[in-house]
């Protein structure tokens, strides 16, 4: 059954649009059909951590609206077999509801295993647009009570568009700060956001030296946060892995 995931964090920098090209490419690694959605209007830049600049000319609105079809309109990845890339259009599109679940089922057609949106930071309008397809949900938070807080009201806003299964991810562990009580534990981050833990990505300077040069850092990492994105794939595959330790 195909799964369209929006994936959303309460403030900017948390690293959700480095975990949607990390996830995607590692469901794509393992057989799986997948498209990722820029949804960050105004501001997308999933098409350069893939390393797909100029690549994805039309967006998902252009799909939406039936000005070209979804077969035309996403770009496949240079390297990755089975991944494929939708971006988004420079302003945040008006679309209605059924032109929504128009795109939905294009992608099902075209047999996606996996949609997987990078939403826009915070509590924008666009979020409401994705939520109507999405069937769950990641968010995105790093240990600090900032992200933290932020992480909690996009959780409650998701919830009240009905997604139903949404689910936390910790970015950017650092255990040091931990430890010294400058950071919150992954505890605090599971319950004030209320959520169930999906997975644990420590600080890794890969992660930002992969992105500015365009290289997917599960194909060329094996461990640290390379090895966080592909156990947090394999588990929305179903499978039971227990957490890394960071």
């Amino acid at each position: 059954m195909r799964k369209v995931i929006l994936v959303a964090s309460g403030k900017g920098g948390t690293g959700k649009t480095s975990l949607t090209a990390a996830v995607g490419t590692s469901l794509a690694e393992m057989g799986k059909k997948v498209l990722v959605v820029d949804g960050d209007c105004g501001l997308r830049n999933l098409d350069l951590i893939l390393g797909m600049s100029d690549m994805a000319v039309f967006t998902f609105a252009d799909v939406a609206r039936e000005t070209v079809s979804l077969a035309r309109a996403a770009a496949a990845h240079p390297v990755t077999d089975g991944l494929f890339l939708l971006t988004a259009p420079p302003e945040p599109p008006a679309l209605t509801a059924a032109q929504m679940c128009y795109l939905a089922d294009q992608t099902l057609q075209a047999g996606f295993d996996y949609v997987i949106i990078d939403g826009p930071a915070g509590l924008p309008e666009e979020l409401s647009l994705y939520a109507q397809i999405a069937t769950q949900g990641i968010v995105v938070t790093m240990p600090d009570s900032a992200s933290i807080r932020g992480a909690e009201r996009v959780a409650r806003r998701m919830e009240e568009q009905c997604i139903m299964r949404i689910r936390l991810v910790v970015n950017r562990v650092r255990p040091r700060l931990i430890r010294y009580g400058v950071a919150a534990n992954i505890d605090d981050a599971i319950d004030i956001s209320g959520l169930q833990l999906l997975g644990v990505i420590p600080e890794d300077e890969d992660v930002i030296a992969c992105a500015g040069s365009g290289k997917s850092v599960v194909r060329y990492k094996k461990s640290g946060a390379a090895q966080a994105y592909r156990n947090i794939a394999r588990r929305l595959e179903g499978e039971r892995l227990p957490l890394m330790r960071v």
